[in-house]
């Protein structure tokens, strides 16, 4: 089934992002992990790619075994800024032959190698190459893109960010996925930006527990998301109890949810970090508001 198919039903949903492992070693917990959040039966299921593509194989297995063993839907991530258009089109394929039809088309991070790099080499400079690609290799596939709320870290400004947002929209996005924020009300702007700008796609609010003081550090790190005051004194009071933060940060991203669902938007994602317990208690708080 495509994602876009499932985001056009009026019914409160709720989705759930995984990782693959790094290594071999680690490849059966992080299996066992994710299918116990597959078991909750989400909208759909994200396997995420690692930096430079190094888990990409993982990326595969992770998304087929929920897609095949638990009947989840899943929707596979594909970076591109580190790989050759022959790397591409290979994953492509394999994507194809697993009967995997969605794709998150991203760009990527930069590492310390790829900063230092001659961009002008590159196969892929922007994750609207890729959608470009996809769309021209096959045009069976469900495309979402990315985008941030408050502003890509490399854009200029709301106006540059967006349009580019538009650009990859144009090139054969059919829906979009929110960085994490922790301020309802900056998505909800974002988003009244976007349809002034004639970006009219489904956009997915992403939303990140932070069950831990710290997560707080490295999430701000990753995405250069505002905390409100309130998240701060919730860290500050229970960050050095870690069950009492646990709950505490399950709780505020409940409480997201909820806003969110009342606002009028029907789909969350939530990036649950290979954890079936946040996961399960997330959905527990709002079992009664799915469809």
């Amino acid at each position: 089934m495509k994602i876009s198919d499932l985001l056009y039903n009026n019914k409160p949903s709720i989705s759930f992002e995984v990782f693959p492992p790094k290594t071999d070693t680690s490849f059966e917990s992080v299996k066992h992990a994710t299918e116990e959040i597959a078991k909750l039966q989400p909208a759909f299921m994200s396997v995420t790619y690692g930096a430079g593509g190094g888990t990409s194989k993982y990326t595969l297995d992770i998304a087929r075994n929920i897609h095949d063993e638990i009947h989840v839907p899943t929707l596979a991530h594909l970076t591109c800024v580190s790989s050759s258009k022959e790397t591409i089109h290979k994953r492509i394929e394999e994507f194809r032959n697993a009967n995997i039809k969605n794709i998150m088309a991203l760009r990527g991070d930069l590492t310390p190698e790829l900063m230092n790099s001659d961009r002008n080499t590159w196969d892929y400079r922007y994750a609207v190459d890729l959608i470009h690609e996809l769309k021209e290799y096959h045009d069976e596939f469900c495309i979402g893109g990315a985008c941030y709320p408050e502003v890509h870290p490399e854009s200029s400004s709301f106006e540059e960010d967006i349009q580019h947002l538009k650009e990859k929209v144009d090139a054969g996005c059919s829906f979009l996925t929110s960085q994490m924020f922790f301020e309802n009300d900056l998505f909800y702007k974002f988003v009244y930006r976007c349809r002034t700008a004639g970006i009219n796609v489904p956009i997915i609010p992403g939303i990140m527990p932070i069950t831990s003081a710290s997560q707080v550090e490295k999430s701000i790190s990753l995405s250069g998301s505002y905390m409100p005051t309130r998240l701060k004194n919730i860290v500050n009071k229970f960050g050095n109890s870690p069950e009492a933060m646990k709950q505490a940060g399950i709780n505020y991203a409940t409480e997201q949810i909820i806003d969110i669902y009342a606002n009028g938007f029907n789909h969350v994602h939530v990036y649950s970090m290979n954890k079936p317990d946040v996961a399960k208690a997330i959905l527990n708080n709002i079992s009664n508001m799915l469809g």
